[in-house]
């Protein structure tokens, strides 16, 4: 639905993306995940046909997005800074919505009203930074898209209209089989509701799997005792007797090799999405650091 093959782009001398491939499979929630200046919010304008690469290939729906007004049709976007007419009230905004998108639902635009509880005749300028982003919501979701694409979407919204943004999203994936991809730092959210992930760094794409596959592939071991043998470790640490060590590999095989060297005691538990975040961009290098001032 949603691919990238070997983009490559350049400001200057900054290679924002490098040789990046990314594939969002049709109907998935696809949580894109790196640290800042990883090209996340690059790859999302090329994704939504803002810039041109350099080098390399982008389809959405199987068809170039550059300079294709029939794609882009079908795409949402929500940027991380939302972009509002300066004078212009979240009903005009809607009227202005329903002029480029052909899908446009009113009855749900009017609907949303009940759920946002924003002003539809006050300038969305005078609105919180909150507020605003709760505007792109009602407008973006009620231009029924085929493809959603948002960068940083719940910034600045509070915890429990968090819930409710994401609880829409959902909805219109499971009822008309949205296509979404979500640029977020809050990792924790994003694992409640992604399929597939995809982690990158310096313009590339260091691991893009389906999230159970991520989570399946690498593991968590604490024990007392030896460190076993034949292990993939990515990290260990110590904590007193107890020893933590992040393992790739299949929980079966982490269990029989820990247990054939006999320790005190041992348990393997999965990995929460942060952590494999960290782990997979280079372990404790990017783990939080004390400071000795």
């Amino acid at each position: 639905m949603l691919e990238m093959k070997n983009v490559t782009k350049t400001f200057g001398t900054f290679k924002a993306l490098d040789d990046l491939t990314l594939t969002v499979p049709q109907g998935a929630v696809y949580g894109l995940v790196g640290p800042n200046g990883a090209g996340k919010s690059t790859a999302i304008r090329h994704l939504t046909g803002v810039y041109r690469p350099d080098s390399g290939g982008i389809t959405v729906m199987g068809q170039p997005v550059y300079e294709n007004p029939a794609v882009k049709a079908a795409i949402g976007y929500i940027p991380d800074d939302v972009f509002y007419f300066p004078s212009a009230t979240l009903e005009e905004m809607g009227k202005f919505y329903q002029g480029i998108y052909p899908r446009f639902d009113t009855c749900l635009f009017q609907r949303l009203y009940d759920i946002f509880q924003l002003p539809p005749k006050s300038p969305i300028r005078r609105f919180s930074k909150g507020m605003q982003k709760q505007a792109a919501f009602q407008l973006t979701l009620s231009a029924r898209p085929e493809v959603l694409i948002l960068d940083e979407p719940v910034d600045g919204l509070d915890p429990v209209m968090r819930r409710q943004v994401m609880s829409l999203i959902l909805a219109d994936v499971a009822e008309h089989g949205t296509t979404v991809l979500i640029s977020s730092h809050n990792l924790r959210e994003l694992e409640d509701v992604c399929d597939h992930v995809g982690i990158m760094d310096h313009g590339k794409m260091l691991l893009e799997k389906s999230l159970a596959d991520m989570q399946g592939a690498t593991h968590k071991l604490q024990l007392v005792g030896d460190t076993p043998e034949g292990l993939d470790i990515l990290h260990e640490a110590s904590s007193g007797r107890l020893k933590t060590l992040i393992v790739r590999g299949n929980p079966q095989d982490i269990s029989a090799k820990a247990a054939a060297a006999n320790p005190a005691y041992f348990d393997v538990l999965p990995l929460s999405l942060e952590e494999i975040f960290i782990y997979e961009l280079g372990g404790v290098n990017y783990a939080v650091k004390d400071i000795l001032l």
